[in-house]
């Protein structure tokens, strides 16, 4: 167990970031109930400052591997996207440098940041990195 949060996803530049900062391991009364994880999305910016709380359940991690693996392949993706709680969805520039992070509050409907970082070949071994450690520290198996 982790003594302190994990921050599962960390993109950030330019004054702007969006963190995905997994905080533990939600209690379960049902020893049997899919173990999920809690978290906050964390926006920053020089104009504006907001979080949204996340359960993350294993799906979400598996999805964050293959969104990770589409972005960098050079595409657009689109994360929890029919979740109830916060969704990302991350749009690369046309010379892969920087993205466009927008973070979707499905609970407030209408609710939206769009912030624009730098996005590196380096972002991505981080990123990895984090998710494995996320694994590591919670193994969520079904």
């Amino acid at each position: 167990m982790a003594d302190a949060p994990i921050e599962l996803m960390r993109l950030e530049g330019e004054g702007n970031s969006v963190v995905l900062r997994i905080t533990g391991e939600q209690p379960r009364k049902d020893p049997d109930a899919t173990r999920v994880l809690a978290g906050e999305f964390l926006v920053d910016t020089p104009f504006v400052r907001g979080s949204a709380a996340a359960w993350l359940f294993p799906e979400d991690l598996r999805q964050w591997q293959q969104a990770l693996d589409a972005l960098d392949a050079g595409q657009d993706i689109a994360w929890r996207e029919g979740a109830r709680g916060p969704r990302l969805f991350i749009e690369r520039d046309e010379d892969g440098e920087r993205c466009r992070v927008t973070v979707e509050d499905a609970s407030a409907p209408g609710t939206s940041v769009t912030v624009t970082v730098p996005l590196k070949d380096a972002w991505f071994d981080d990123a990895y990195h984090r998710l494995d450690l996320v694994w590591e520290t919670w193994p969520l198996n079904e």
